[in-house]
């Protein structure tokens, strides 16, 4: 059975106000809980926040009793993968079965800050999949040394973990990365997709699933989706020009090292450019259809992320009006 979501947007809204509409999604059904984004920097300024992620979930989890993550956490840079491993048993033991950690190979925007050389998607890649090896030993408990191509760790040992180990998920866009994914995880992150395009990051998932002795069936497929409802068409239009014009660029991103740069391409952006990666529409029927093509998919949990400034409604709204119309399974 799928169950939605609600992604916790830190670049747009400080952490206080976003606890609320956290609290305000779990009273109005969205049961997954929480893909919470994890950022330095906002896209752009115009967003205007960046609250840390870690001190965040650590209320979240108090303030509500649903499961949640991180959409994604980059090891590597801003944190070696010890650290994430240690923030992260610390909030799996603090809420049992409630916290997943979910990773990718990052972007500039918010890595470029500690400095040093920002390497090819390859290199990010290997990196990422060398820390998942390591933050999994240190959850075993065990002390643990590693001497790898890109990190050293010195007779390290977790004290405060939960009894089962937390979840590792990984944001992949890629067949490489969906495989090694599959591997190395227990589930996958994407975004919105065409269908030809999610079809072979699941094959390609499963395919390394099997070949780690792992069997997909069951491993947790998520999805984050990017939409704008307001009360009019032009209103979901002009929130997702203004609010979120990253997600009309049509091109990669993670080479991009500050919001002033987004913000100068943010001038190109034209709704147009939103097509099949953000739904901007006034009409609840055409966001139940969206969402229910993902749902059919077979996704485990859909995370929506309403791009405007007007969560409460988006929140009240979907909960009374669309949630109710899907047919989950």
């Amino acid at each position: 059975m799928t169950k939605i979501g609600y992604a916790a947007m830190l670049e747009q809204f400080q952490p206080m106000e976003l606890l609320d509409y956290c609290a305000a999604a779990e009273t109005a059904g969205f049961s997954a809980g929480y893909m919470v984004s994890e950022h330095f920097h906002p896209w752009t300024p115009q967003q205007g926040a960046s609250a840390f992620a870690w001190s965040f979930m650590g209320a979240l989890g108090t303030r509500t009793s649903l499961p949640f993550g991180t959409a994604v956490t980059c090891p590597g840079f801003r944190y070696h993968p010890a650290v994430i491993a240690h923030a992260a048993a610390t909030l799996g033991a603090m809420f049992p079965g409630r916290f997943w950690l979910g990773l990718g190979a990052g972007e500039a925007l918010n890595e470029h800050v500690v400095g040093g050389v920002w390497p090819e998607i390859g290199v990010r890649s290997a990196m990422l999949f060398e820390s998942i090896e390591i933050i999994s030993k240190l959850f075993s408990g065990n002390v643990v040394k590693h001497q790898g191509d890109h990190f050293t760790l010195e007779s390290a040992r977790l004290y405060t973990r939960p009894e089962e180990a937390v979840p590792i998920y990984v944001a992949t866009a890629g067949p490489v990365n969906a495989k090694r994914t599959g591997r190395h995880a227990q589930g996958m992150i994407t975004v919105g997709a065409a269908d030809e395009k999610i079809g072979m990051l699941w094959a390609k998932f499963e395919e390394g699933a099997r070949e780690g002795g792992k069997d997909p069936v069951g491993m947790p497929k998520l999805l984050q989706i990017h939409v704008s409802w307001a009360r009019t068409d032009e209103a979901a239009t002009d929130n997702a020009v203004r609010e979120w014009p990253n997600g009309g660029m049509p091109f990669p991103k993670q080479d991009i090292k500050n919001p002033e740069d987004f913000a100068a391409m943010a001038k190109l952006v034209k709704p147009s450019d939103f097509t099949n990666r953000v739904l901007m529409t006034s009409d609840l029927g055409k966001h139940i259809a969206h969402i229910q093509h993902y749902v059919d998919m077979g996704f485990d949990e859909i995370h929506l992320h309403n791009v405007g400034r007007n969560q409460a409604e988006f929140i009240e709204v979907f909960g009374r009006e669309v949630l109710p119309e899907l047919r989950l399974g």
